[in-house]
């Protein structure tokens, strides 16, 4: 009975209990003027055929068949099988909470090896056992890096990708953390370091960039750091593009790296859920955000796993709390895992190669707008059409298209971003360039 309706016989004894003779006697007290006086208008209730059936049709409707080169934070890769088979099996669905490390080994074992091989990519030395998602992760570097410096305010570059911004703003906002914009170089897509120059001072906390940048390019992290350092703020890199990991060397000028990891074997799913990281220098440890599972020996000297840091307000005292986030991505966590595993260092090497040299030969046909150089994703300025329209053509041959940049970017009111993985085929990409028509201009 737990999940069906009660029974009229049911609803009457109920009532008796109550002293009432109707469900209406119930909300009497209520003025009449806050009573809706009518039934619902709702449709009349259906068997489970019928809505399996339903859910069929509407499934059916969906863009089954289609080619995609839409990215910008959502990417399109393969996800090899045995990441559900394994993110299924029961031990990980029915797993209670890694506090009681008794019961939970296998958790904290899973945690731990997740936490390495993010160090291992990012080459930071400590992560944390994930975030919320990526943009969650943003502001909670912004946030650690004001703790680490004393100061209170924040510098982000317009290329780090636009949500993520809007999150940032969203919690600084409610920390009273001033947030500032520094620009990019229209040629080249790159960070407007002269810009950033000027607008960073004795106050700055954070710089935040993104890497590749939400255009694609591949940024100049180096010389950002070197501005930072100098003025005493923390550089924070930004990734939203995880297998660029796999081919790009990690930035020793980065003090705290956030992103997420939606490419290792995460679905697109509308949106989430998501998995994001932070990691950090080891001398920074103590003001990351969320927990750490460490490893440890039990009482018979077996190597065991716990929770060796969790600096959250459920476990200390909420001034000295370093996140107000109440739980992790773990289960999701678990799917990168997974995928870093099957995958390994080669591997992930491999699938890095596949989607540079995939949008080289997309970009080949369609001349990208800016000149730095990039990973998988590039913008494109169109002729004749706007976005918009050029994105109806596509979709008219099966073909999902690239993101309007002006939604974000109004001087970019006229170009697309494309993103090219290892799930596109020539074939696809030779009828996009070719439905487009697109030339520099």
């Amino acid at each position: 009975m737990r999940y069906l309706p009660k029974s009229d016989s049911e609803r009457r004894a109920m009532m008796d209990a109550c002293g009432i003779d109707s469900p209406e006697a119930l909300f009497a007290h209520l003025p009449a003027a806050a009573r809706l006086g009518r039934a619902l208008e709702l449709p009349a209730g259906i068997s489970e055929y019928e809505i399996v059936d339903y859910f069929r049709r509407r499934a059916a409707e969906n863009a089954n068949g289609y080619a995609s080169f839409l990215g910008a934070g959502a990417y399109n890769h393969f996800r090899p099988v045995l990441v559900d088979a394994v993110a299924s099996r029961g031990e990980f669905l029915t797993s209670y909470t890694p506090y009681q490390a008794e019961i939970s080994q296998g958790v904290l074992t899973a945690i731990f090896e997740f936490q390495t091989m993010i160090c291992q990519l990012t080459g930071m030395d400590v992560a944390n056992a994930s975030m919320y998602d990526g943009s969650t992760a943003v502001p909670e570097a912004a946030m650690m890096a004001a703790r680490l410096t004393g100061k209170g305010k924040a510098l982000v570059a317009r290329s780090v990708h636009p949500e993520y911004r809007e999150v940032l703003y969203t919690y600084a906002k409610n920390q009273g953390m001033p947030v500032e914009e520094f620009g990019y170089v229209p040629e080249t897509g790159t960070l407007d370091l002269e810009d950033l120059e000027r607008k960073i001072d004795g106050l700055t906390a954070a710089v935040i960039v993104q890497s590749p940048n939400f255009f694609g390019v591949v940024d100049q992290v180096k010389a950002a750091g070197e501005i930072a350092h100098r003025s005493g703020a923390l550089l924070v890199l930004i990734f939203t593009e995880a297998v660029s990991l796999g081919i790009l060397e990690p930035q020793a000028e980065a003090d705290i790296v956030a992103g997420e990891l939606q490419s290792f074997a995460i679905s697109p799913s509308y949106g989430g859920p998501f998995a994001g990281i932070i990691a950090t220098r080891e001398k920074h440890v103590r003001q990351i955000p969320g927990r750490l599972v460490g490893q440890t020996t039990d009482s018979r000297g077996n190597r065991a796993f716990c929770l060796t840091l969790s600096t959250r307000e459920q476990h200390i005292r909420r001034e000295r709390a370093t996140s107000n986030i109440c739980t992790n991505q773990a289960l999701i966590a678990l799917m990168a895992t997974v995928f870093m595993t099957v995958y390994g260092k080669q591997g992930l090497r491999e699938l890095a190669e596949q989607n540079l040299a995939k949008a080289h030969y997309l970009a080949g046909k369609l001349k990208p707008r800016f000149a730095g150089g990039f990973f998988n994703e590039f913008a494109v300025r169109l002729q004749g059409k706007t976005p918009e329209e050029a994105n109806k053509s596509l979709l008219k041959k099966k073909i999902v298209g690239g993101l309007p940049l002006g939604r974000f970017y109004p001087e970019l009111s006229d170009s697309m971003l494309l993103c090219a993985t290892e799930m596109s085929r020539r074939p696809d990409m030779d009828a996009l360039s070719e439905i487009l028509g697109l030339a520099a201009r």
